[in-house]
């Protein structure tokens, strides 16, 4: 059982986050039955109640002897129940408050549902950090097996593990949610997503290995967007001029979810992979201390051309006029060239803080750009001492 970073907001809000992120034992563990009512949509005999009389959610809360937290676990299931939350804000003055979690904000949005207009702000819930872990963890097993609780909680099981969740993935978001009706297509798809982890998008080019069309392979990346297991991340343009715009970068939200597509969990580590998954890790920690310290700002990458070479910056943080820049490196040895463009991001005062992150042991300062091993990297970021 690991101590989760996030503490629950003291108003109505919404918590996304992808399946096996820890969610649902998050939301049992702040919140009892003494003070919430509980409401679990992958419960076929509740989904079935609620969504064929949403309005038996009002009754149900006016019976729970005035418990003031409502709990609703996989809100996109019954999207038409948040107009009945709203009538219970609106009714009753707000004397009850919503927790409502979900692993997909796809099927609320396509049904254009109600969103309650500032009534619930919004949480985002990650895989295990550093800090969670109490850094005590040994990295080559995180990048191997990425960190999804089930997996580091139970590491003897960490391959079935993975290999179970992909299968899951795919029964119980896509044929669930009818996101696509050719799962064939889309399981060749999420191997060639995966091999492209951490890698600048061509979508003609992944149309064609995985043998559907631009389109197809279009709502495919949205797919994995919209249900959480994916993001991108934008090529950085801060001057803000439509012609300078770049392709995205596309990352996975665990190593291990993608070495599990890739087929590559039985087989070592490698070299030429190895500094992908420590570029999914060093995000994973980005994207959940931005979300749960609710400092704001976005993360972007550099490339001279725009297409992932070797010139280039991995990750930029920017809010308003603070830029600061992350370069990744597998190495357990920091070389100086591995710092030029930061070095040179830094000199121009195009970046306020520059940092390295690596595999090796020592803390450095190379040239204004302070080194960091990736357990420095983490506590540094958790206690608030990088993106300010």
């Amino acid at each position: 059982m690991y101590a989760r970073f996030l503490k629950p907001p003291n108003y109505s809000f919404f918590l996304f986050g992808s399946r096996a992120t820890g969610k649902t034992t998050w939301l049992k563990n702040n919140f009892s039955n003494d003070n919430a009512l509980f409401f679990d949509l992958l419960n076929n005999k509740t989904f079935l109640e609620l969504s064929a009389d949403p309005d038996l959610l009002i009754k149900k809360i006016l019976a729970s002897n005035d418990k003031p937290w409502v709990i609703i676990d996989e809100i996109q299931r019954v999207p038409n129940l948040l107009n009945t939350i709203h009538r219970v804000f609106n009714e009753y003055n707000n004397k009850f408050k919503f927790v409502l979690s979900g692993s997909s904000a796809r099927k609320i949005r396509q049904q254009n549902s109600n969103l309650l207009a500032g009534r619930a702000i919004s949480r985002e819930f990650y895989p295990l950090v550093g800090h969670e872990m109490e850094y005590e963890f040994d990295v080559e097993k995180l990048l191997r097996y990425g960190c999804l609780p089930q997996v580091v909680s139970f590491p003897d099981n960490s391959i079935d593990i993975l290999e179970a969740y992909v299968v899951n993935y795919l029964q119980q978001e896509i044929q669930q949610e009818a996101l696509t009706r050719n799962l064939d297509a889309f399981n060749r798809f999420l191997k060639v997503a995966g091999i492209m982890n951490g890698r600048v998008i061509n979508i003609s080019n992944i149309a064609r290995d995985s043998g559907v069309s631009r389109t197809t392979v279009e709502r495919y990346f949205s797919i994995l967007i919209d249900t959480l297991i994916a993001s991108w991340v934008p090529a950085w343009n801060p001057r803000l001029k439509v012609k300078e715009i770049k392709s995205p970068k596309f990352y996975f939200f665990d190593s291990g979810l993608v070495r599990a597509l890739t087929g590559q969990l039985r087989e070592p580590l490698d070299s030429f992979e190895k500094g992908y998954y420590l570029e999914t890790l060093v995000l994973n920690e980005l994207r959940a201390w931005i979300s749960y310290a609710n400092i704001g700002g976005e993360i972007s990458y550099w490339s001279s051309d725009g297409r992932g070479t070797d010139k280039e910056i991995d990750f930029i943080w920017s809010r308003g006029k603070t830029h600061i820049g992350f370069e990744i490196k597998s190495s357990k040895t920091w070389r100086r060239e591995y710092g030029k463009y930061l070095r040179e991001f830094k000199d121009n005062k195009k970046l306020h803080k520059a940092y390295g992150i690596y595999l090796g042991e020592e803390n450095l300062v190379d040239d204004g750009i302070e080194v960091l091993n990736i357990k420095t990297f983490m506590q540094k970021l958790f206690s608030d001492q990088l993106l300010k």
